[in-house]
């Protein structure tokens, strides 16, 4: 039986998680959602599992509410850089979830190498 979009999405989320948690070494996640309107960055600390710094498109004060493409995902990886060196936090793991490491996904990870955050 086909499997549906839906499970393989789980199950990439799933192997990309299992394999960050084997190599964790006490480093925070920077982890990205993305939906049809919008992109989310988190940055968490797994061991006391809180959020350090967060970023997405529904903040008014990236100037880019609603908007989800390349443009969008660059502003909001310069800003989950920025506010990762005012929490204290020079290097993390990527976790990009079961989306692909491509195109979205992939300028919030150029984005946040820029801005100084070692992922």
């Amino acid at each position: 039986m086909a499997n549906s979009k839906r499970t393989l999405f789980l199950k990439r989320r799933m192997r990309v998680r299992n394999k960050l948690r084997k190599v964790n070494a006490g480093r925070m996640r920077l982890s990205v959602h993305r939906s049809n309107k919008n992109i989310s960055v988190q940055l968490i600390d797994d061991v006391n599992g809180k959020t350090l710094a967060s970023a997405s498109t529904l903040e008014k004060g990236l100037g880019s509410v609603g908007k989800n493409n390349v443009e969008a995902a660059t502003k909001v990886g310069a800003a989950i850089a920025e506010r990762a060196k005012k929490a204290g936090v020079e290097e993390a793991y990527f976790d990009r979830g079961g989306f692909l490491f491509h195109g979205k996904v992939k300028a919030v990870a150029d984005a946040a190498r820029e801005g100084g955050l070692k992922i």
